[in-house]
């Protein structure tokens, strides 16, 4: 260690990385880490007892609560009394973290599932105040203020950057992450989690993974390893710091994990206690290690002199990419998680639902957020029994969830007088505005099929309340008669409506001597001489377009979507530069041969796609009416496209509202080769001060603006949905389907980070549904049926983006709505 300039630090964070599937069977890693626990209580205790000195100063970091929660759960007294002792003894730490996520989870209840460890914790008088992750990429902005709401000051960042990147340009080193309330949150940017198996730090399981070089090959062979251990370990760990001192690392000590085996879900190993006892004897007087607990490194770091910068922003995570792997499970999750949080608004503290009900749900969503999306030969080996077995694991989740939160719902609404199925059922209908602020939109009630017949005129839909009869339209789904109705109601608002026969019934269609509709019904003409329109004729469809009060939307066969406009003013709704139409599919494909598939995608890097991707363009084929009444009109496009056996869009345009509906329906083709679905967002407000606002878990975000130096500006995972504002006005596009958001160009190139993209970065949007491009663990193949749905409103009123998003959420979530017992 001559070379070195300073004596040395290391500090050792023993652990084991969670990876709920990765490895093995998800309960099989349930009692892995269960376990793990038992053993790390043991080494601590014989060497408590004295009868493995060489184990002196072991220290273990569980790395995820939700480890401790199944061990807790399964612990008899006596382990459960020897934990708490190994804790209170600082051998044994608690991490604040629950798992390691992706963004998927909402703010709410992650800042449930957050605070679990600080409540045991402090339940056996064990303070809780740092957390690390591992594996992960990176964190919505609303993660550092869920920390510190738990108690939580300081998290250990433990990146991946297989396929991300460090965030502010640099590891090692600590910064205060700053949150949209001003608060700080100390972070320590850390290396890869297994660094210190790369430094030799566990004698037989040394990996050459970030450290490449000439012990590599000899690390391959376990029995060289183990010859060779020391001259490895001395040889790294001296080049390692002297780098750090050639970069002017302004410390004299450094932060390294160690894993106890070659594996993510590691056990303890007190064979690296050993080592490091054995290497302070030889170098401790130049560099000496110590194996700690987050508290404790987060102490020293905090002592320190020199300054500590401060960012602010988002930290968007590089791996959530994997829930577009998985998407209809994943338009599941974030259904059922919606319906959570429509369950406790509608409860609002009542009890009607129960509490563990619901907080069982909340665990189900947990562990699909959880960031492992599959086996680790899930593309080299789709076929395998275990990648199937861990598969319909993971999606379970998400369908444990829905079923439990709708069930739960369907308690509620008993609770609050929804009627089951009885002959004779009264035609009264709830109608609840679920949210603190006001809503307008429309409501859906249903009558059965073969009560029809019981109004051989008609039927009238009425306020109760007012006696006034409301507008309606009606249309056959399979749900039975769905009875639309436009509604506006004050926070929290109920209203009952009726229905009832009609007085007289409505005439059937006539020929109009002005109305140039023609026998085949084909709507290419304007009329010379429009004359009186009814309600019902307010919003128009023809062969090319649709016009409402609000809207004229544009098609060309081809070509797609071309023009959308607002109908005061024709203010355009697009961009004038989009390479492509609104709602057009993008297909992107990079063939690989059947033995190549892993190395095509290995080459991929951070473009998500090979450099001789295949890219083609949805092609419009059909426009045909589907519906038109007095509240709304709706229209079908259907496009062909490469990769799908069928792509259509549903556009539904509303006569009071500015507003459109679009659900996009697809037969995907099954496609072992790496693929990328877009759906094309070309919105714009077209004002030079537009900005672009995102529903980030706990925070609204500016991609390239409220965002970490350094961090990802290709995609970002949304919660609710986007706005576009510009003094006041704006388009708002709730997305309840499809988390990610692509914002970066499609194109295969050097990609930038945050920092680097210059004053005119400014890029379409594409909505990104689809992809299986990762080498390990994602879903290989898309095939299937899905629709995917996507709301689109405008206005000249918006306040705020806070006002906007709120727009978005319940667009996406809608009014609830059921029938009435008597």
């Amino acid at each position: 260690m001559k070379s070195l300039t300073r004596n040395w630090k290391i500090y050792a964070i023993h652990h084991s990385h969670s990876d709920i599937g990765y490895t093995e069977r998800q309960e099989k890693i349930e009692q892995y880490h269960v376990d793990f626990i038992r053993q790390a209580v043991r080494i601590s205790n014989e060497v408590e007892a004295g009868r493995h000195t060489e184990w002196k100063g072991f220290k273990w970091n569980c790395e995820t609560f939700w480890a401790v929660e199944r061990f807790l759960e399964q612990a008899d007294e006596n382990e459960k009394e020897q934990f708490v002792l190994a804790l209170k003894r600082r051998d044994l730490e608690l991490s604040g973290t629950y798992l390691n996520l992706s963004e998927l989870v909402d703010y709410d209840i992650l800042r449930r599932k957050l605070s679990a460890a600080g409540l045991f914790g402090r339940s056996v008088g064990v303070p809780v105040t740092s957390a690390m992750t591992a594996d992960i990429n990176g964190y919505s902005w609303g993660y550092a203020q869920a920390l510190l709401d738990a108690g939580i000051d300081s998290l250990l960042s433990n990146v991946h950057t297989h396929h991300g990147m460090f965030p502010i340009g640099r590891k090692q080193t600590p910064f205060y992450w700053e949150t949209s309330k001003g608060e700080r949150l100390l972070v320590w940017n850390g290396e890869h989690y297994m660094i210190g198996n790369d430094l030799g730090l566990n004698p037989g399981m040394v990996l050459s993974y970030t450290i490449q070089d000439e012990f590599k090959e000899v690390v391959g062979s376990r029995d060289a390893t183990l010859q060779n251990h020391w001259e490895i370990a001395e040889t790294r760990i001296e080049r390692y710091l002297q780098q750090l001192e050639s970069e002017d690392y302004p410390y004299d000590f450094v932060l390294v994990n160690v894993m106890g085996l070659l594996r993510d879900n590691a056990s303890p190993n007190g064979a690296v206690a050993a080592f490091i006892n054995e290497w302070n004897c030889k170098h401790g007087e130049t560099v000496s290690i110590e194996m700690t607990t987050l508290s404790r490194f987060f102490s020293h770091v905090r002592t320190q002199t020199a300054e500590i910068p401060v960012y602010r922003g988002d930290w968007p995570d590089w791996w959530t990419d994997g829930v577009s792997s998985t998407p209809m499970h994943t338009q599941i999750f974030r259904d059922a998680q919606r319906t959570c949080g429509l369950i406790r608004r509608l409860d609002n503290g009542a009890g009607l639902v129960s509490e563990q009900q619901l907080l069982e749900a909340e665990h189900q969503l947990m562990m699909y957020s959880e960031h492992t999306w599959g086996y680790h030969s899930s593309i080299s080996e789709p076929w395998h029994p275990m990648v199937q077995t861990l598969g319909v694991r993971k999606e379970a989740y998400a369908a444990n969830a829905s079923r439990l939160v709708y069930t739960a719902l369907d308690q509620l609404q008993y609770k609050l007088g929804e009627t089951t199925l009885a002959p004779g059922m009264a035609l009264r209908y709830q109608v609840i505005n679920s949210f603190d602020y006001q809503v307008e939109d429309i409501a859906r009630i249903y009558l059965e099929n073969y009560e029809i017949p019981f109004f051989p005129n008609g039927i009238e839909v009425v306020n109760e309340a007012t006696g006034e009869v409301v507008i309606h339209q009606r249309e056959e789904v399979s749900r039975g008669n769905q009875i639309s109705i436009g509604v506006r109601l004050l926070p929290k608002e109920k209203r009952v409506f009726t229905i009832r026969a009609a007085a007289t019934k409505v005439g059937g269609n006539t020929t109009s001597s002005t109305q140039l509709q023609g026998k085949i019904r084909i709507f290419d003409l304007e009329d010379l001489y429009p004359g009186p329109k009814t309600v019902a004729q307010a919003i128009r469809i023809t062969e090319t377009g649709i016009d409402s009060p609000h809207v004229s939307i544009r098609w060309e066969m081809g070509k797609g979507i071309v023009s959308w406009r607002e109908t005061a003013g024709g203010q355009s709704l697009l961009r004038t530069d989009a390479a492509h139409s609104a709602f057009s599919p993008v297909y992107e494909v990079t063939i690989a041969a059947p033995d190549q598939q892993v190395e095509e995608r290995g080459k991929m890097g951070r473009n998500r796609k090979g450099a001789h991707v295949q890219r083609s363009i949805g092609r419009l084929v059909q426009a045909r009416p589907i519906a038109n009444g007095p509240l709304y009109g709706t229209v079908e496009l259907k496009y062909e496209t490469d990769g799908m056996r069928y792509y259509s869009l549903l556009l539904t345009v509303y006569q009071e509202l500015p507003r459109v509906d679009i659900a996009v329906r697809m037969l995907k083709d099954s496609v072992w080769d790496p693929e990328n679905v877009y759906i094309s967002l070309p919105f714009h407000t077209n004002k030079q001060n537009q900005q672009l606002w995102l529903d980030k878990m706990g925070a609204l975000v500016r991609p390239g603006i409220d965002q970490l130096p350094g961090t990802c500006l290709d995609y970002f995972a949304l919660q609710e949905g986007i706005a576009l504002l510009a003094d006041g006005e704006g388009i708002v596009i709730g997305v309840p389907d499809t988390p990610l958001l692509q914002t970066g160009p499609l194109t295969y190139e050097g990609r930038l980070l945050n920092g680097q993209q210059g004053e005119d970065w400014d890029h379409p949007l594409y909505s990104w549904p689809m992809t299986n491009y990762w080498e390990t663990n994602f879903k290989a193949t898309l095939g299937g049926f899905y629709e995917f749905r996507y709301y689109v409103t405008w206005g000249h009123n918006w306040t705020s983006p806070e006002q906007a998003m709120r727009h978005s959420h319940s667009m996406n979530t809608g009014l609830t709505a059921f029938r009435l017992k008597g």
